[in-house]
């Protein structure tokens, strides 16, 4: 039997969403940017040393 046959539409369809689906959630879990680790630790020594008391 093909794929192409209209009694396989409806689970190709459903196999197609799955594998969509599963691949998205592959991609979020594996996503690289981790925005943790490039937050803002405070002013610089320019700051610093304009705001330093006198």
């Amino acid at each position: 039997m093909r794929l192409a046959h209209p009694s396989w539409r409806p689970l190709r369809r459903r196999l197609n969403a799955i594998i969509a689906g599963c691949h998205r959630l592959i991609e979020s879990v594996c996503n690289p940017y981790r925005p943790e680790l490039h937050y803002m630790r405070g002013p610089g020594p320019k700051w610093q040393a304009r705001h330093r008391p006198r």
